[in-house]
């Protein structure tokens, strides 16, 4: 596979080819491959006439119900979208008092019976249910936060194949086109403590996945067409006692650093660089202050990343990169209405956050200077978009909200669902699509 040069911001930066293309997919197919669109950077190049506003009787092209709960956002092959979900069944309350007597942090805690994780594919055109796949069965799952899911991370589309992350529950990669599982795996065991959550990735014939628990902390790879283990790295920075401080659930960005690729990888109170090739460690970059339960993606602009440290004391850190195999500088850091789970958007000169409770910022890219601070409203876990000229941020309470990117605050839309919008919205050709928990809608509307 060839790599292609993506240019965010005006500032051109590199990512393998493999991890932003479906390759089987026509030349002419409206794609979405990962999380958070082509280059996994909220930015969706290709979108154009969007709807600016909607609800449930307006623009509505057609809406979906989903069985299950699943976070994860869905994924677009041409014609089809895939998304996971999980089908819970119910247990005893004798049963769950007895599982959660012994599980610090209890009280923030949900548990299931046997839980179906699925992945269920959609016709573009129609909503109409193409697919409905049991992927893995789990007898007696950890439990989850009641803010998460058994199904929060997002499946990726690639070479025709679908790939489907259920952390600790298992991987599984299955052909798009028929539904057809090509493989699983049930390896890569962890205690999440409050469910999985982070994304995997792809460079060239290696699923790229972070495995964050209270209990062990590596990285590793699974060869994408046996899902065999491919390498395996353990995290090598100093952690704090407490096993809770331990675990995060961030996703790795791949970019290309003095004409390497090179994985960078937000972990507990530590970022990392590796080879995505062999696993090898080439750096590592303390936080600086507590880091832990990471949930935001990294985003790339220029020679700078950006990431938060997210829960208990959020740092938003400016990293200014230095080479493939030399640690980067913190240029600058924010504490002020960062995120703990959305993650950043970077759009021109300005980077842009919106924190669990609704407060957005814009900020310089260069400096971390405030240009605003606005209050949405509600509270927030959907990570922003950046489509067809405006920016889009979903709320819990199934609000999104339209703004202007730019050093004045402009809201042009507030739009209302019916249900909570936990994933990330998905912007193709002159349609968004928005998850929330109960369904999937496509919107659209605009024209010219």
């Amino acid at each position: 596979m060839m790599s292609r040069s993506l240019f965010v911001c005006g500032l051109p930066h590199f990512l393998t080819v493999c991890m932003l293309l479906v390759l089987a997919a026509p030349a002419s197919a409206e794609i979405w491959p990962q999380w958070r669109g082509p280059a996994g950077d909220g930015h969706a190049p290709a979108a154009h006439n969007l709807p600016r506003s909607w609800s449930e009787t307006e623009n509505v092209v057609w809406k979906t119900a989903i069985p299950g709960k699943g976070w994860s956002s869905p994924v677009v092959d041409g014609s089809r979208i895939w998304l996971t979900t999980a089908v819970e069944s119910e247990l005893s309350e004798e049963d769950k008092q007895r599982r959660l007597a012994s599980i610090p942090n209890a009280g923030t805690l949900e548990l299931s019976g046997p839980v179906s994780l699925r992945a269920v594919c959609l016709d573009f055109e129609s909503g109409r249910v193409l697919h409905d796949l049991e992927l893995f069965r789990v007898d007696e799952p950890q439990p989850i936060h009641k803010l998460n899911s058994y199904a929060s991370p997002s499946p990726l589309l690639a070479d025709g194949r679908l790939f489907c992350h259920f952390g600790d529950f298992g991987t599984a990669a299955i052909d798009a086109a028929t539904g057809e599982l090509i493989w699983a795996n049930r390896l890569l065991r962890l205690n999440h403590e409050n469910g999985p959550g982070s994304t995997p990735v792809l460079w060239r014939d290696k699923l790229i996945v972070h495995c964050d628990g209270s209990d062990v902390q590596f990285i590793a790879a699974l060869d994408a067409a046996t899902g065999e283990l491919a390498w395996k790295t353990p995290r090598s920075g100093e952690l704090r006692d407490d096993p809770q401080l331990k675990k995060a659930y961030g996703t790795p960005l791949v970019v290309a650093l003095d004409g390497q690729d090179v994985v960078i990888s937000p972990a507990a109170d530590w970022v990392y660089a590796y080879s995505p090739a062999d696993g090898r460690e080439l750096w590592k970059v303390s936080y600086g202050t507590l880091g832990f339960s990471i949930v935001p993606r990294p985003v790339l602009a220029g020679d700078l990343v950006f990431l938060s440290t997210s829960f208990m004391q959020p740092e938003l850190l400016a990293l200014k990169l230095a080479g493939a195999e030399s640690p980067p500088e913190i240029l600058w850091r924010e504490k002020r209405g960062v995120p703990t789970m959305p993650s950043p958007l970077v759009v021109g000169d300005e980077i842009y956050m919106v924190s669990e409770k609704g407060v957005a910022s814009c900020l310089d890219v260069a400096s971390g200077d405030n240009r605003w601070t606005q209050r949405l409203g509600g509270n927030f876990s959907s990570s922003p978009l950046f489509a067809d000229g405006v920016i889009y941020l979903s709320n819990r309470d199934g609000e999104t909200f339209v703004i202007q990117p730019g050093r004045d605050f402009t809201l042009e839309a507030t739009n209302q669902l019916e249900g909570s919008i936990m994933a990330s919205p998905v912007a193709i050709g002159s349609s968004l699509l928005l998850r929330t928990e109960h369904a999937v809608y496509r919107i659209g509307g605009r024209s010219g």
